[in-house]
């Protein structure tokens, strides 16, 4: 582990001793790494008490927010982790620590007093740099979290150390993006134990695996969209008061996070369908990106279904997509089952990829950006 990284371990420890001020971690493209540490005083978070680390939200539909994790949200986080997995282990860090899901992967080792394994992640994410990092771990129990993205590299044509590594990993934790159903059939082809997680810097990370609330975690629904409650929540946002009272809100003596999220709760198990912008409304007509998008993913590699702004119609349906180029097959089976309103009618190929954000998930606002751009 290099200084920057241990320093940082450092910090967050002095934090949750209450010996040390609240730290930032702050993309930096300047840094070797990409990132760098700010300590924050009292005065730079008034109102919260015990403050552990600040967290940018991705940004990925919007501007970034500053979420505020208390020492025990994180703590509780981390703790209902591995009350769910039944142990805890040496984690293998491989995603960026200026968001939740890398973070946390530092502060449930810190909390379960475990050394976690960083992976070289100066470069582009590679199956050989993720393979030697996992072959640098020594403890029996051993856990990642990784987004689909890094799952489908190290699984195209993986070798056969690359195999024999992810078998060793008694979870890894899937988020930050939908899986295809292609990518989760070759996981499970392979034996590999993987965990799909749902959660947010908000949620002190994922607080939902595998559809079932971790435990302490109550889910609602109201009007379709979800709500959250746990000691994982975070107080808010830091400088945004009417954020944090837009999105946490008391009911009946419990504290909820209310999600951009639509979905369905049955007990403690949750269904994600869509967003609350999930609704594309063009000409009137109201129709939903996700079942659009679950629809493509049978045809395309990587599918993103988005609102575009349209002069006609106030909002056409925009897809971006990579892996085969021709979409008449997807279309007409679109046409078929949704409607011709459905068919996308801003349209991008990206044979590299869709563009992302450093955390994994698609970069919707430049995806949108991209598809208004007329030809």
């Amino acid at each position: 582990m290099d200084a920057q990284l241990a320093e940082l371990l450092a910090a967050l420890a002095d934090a949750a001793n209450d010996e040390g001020p609240a730290v930032e971690v702050l993309a930096d493209e300047s840094s070797p790494r990409g990132w760098r540490i700010q300590y924050l005083a009292a005065s730079d978070l008034p109102g919260f008490e015990q403050p552990m680390a600040v967290v940018r939200t991705s940004g990925s539909t919007g501007r970034a927010k500053r979420t505020v994790l208390s020492v025990s949200a994180l703590a509780s986080s981390a703790q209902a982790t591995a009350e769910f997995l039944g142990f805890e282990g040496q984690w293998l860090l491989a995603l960026p620590v200026h968001y939740v899901a890398g973070l946390s992967v530092l502060t449930r080792s810190l909390f379960a007093g475990t050394k976690p394994v960083v992976m070289d992640t100066t470069g582009s994410f590679s199956a050989t740099a993720f393979t030697a990092a996992a072959n640098e771990m020594i403890d029996t129990r051993r856990i990642t979290s990784l987004v689909p993205t890094q799952l489908a590299r190290l699984l195209d044509q993986p070798s056969a150390q690359t195999l024999q590594a992810l078998k060793r990993f008694d979870a890894i934790l899937l988020g930050g993006a939908r899986a295809s159903k292609d990518l989760l059939v070759s996981a499970r082809h392979h034996g590999l134990k993987i965990f799909q997680t749902y959660g947010s810097s908000e949620t002190s990370g994922g607080l939902v695996y595998n559809g079932a609330a971790l435990p302490g975690v109550t889910l609602a629904e109201h009007d379709g969209r979800i709500w959250v409650a746990g000691p994982m929540l975070a107080d808010g946002y830091a400088n945004a008061p009417e954020a944090t009272a837009e999105h946490f809100v008391e009911r009946d003596g419990t504290r909820w996070y209310l999600t951009d999220d639509l979905g369905t709760v049955d007990g403690a198990r949750l269904k994600i369908i869509g967003r609350i912008d999930d609704v594309i409304n063009s000409g009137g007509v109201k129709l939903s990106a996700s079942k659009i998008e679950g629809l493509l993913e049978e045809f395309f590699s990587q599918t993103l279904v988005v609102p575009v702004p349209d002069t006609q119609w106030g909002q056409s349906v925009g897809l971006a997509y990579s892996g085969p180029t021709s979409t008449t097959e997807a279309f007409d089976a679109v046409r078929r089952t949704l409607g011709k309103e459905a068919v996308p009618k801003h349209v991008r190929h990206y044979p590299q990829g869709l563009p992302q954000l450093p955390n994994g998930k698609f970069n919707r606002q430049q995806v949108i950006e991209e598809l208004g751009i007329r030809d």
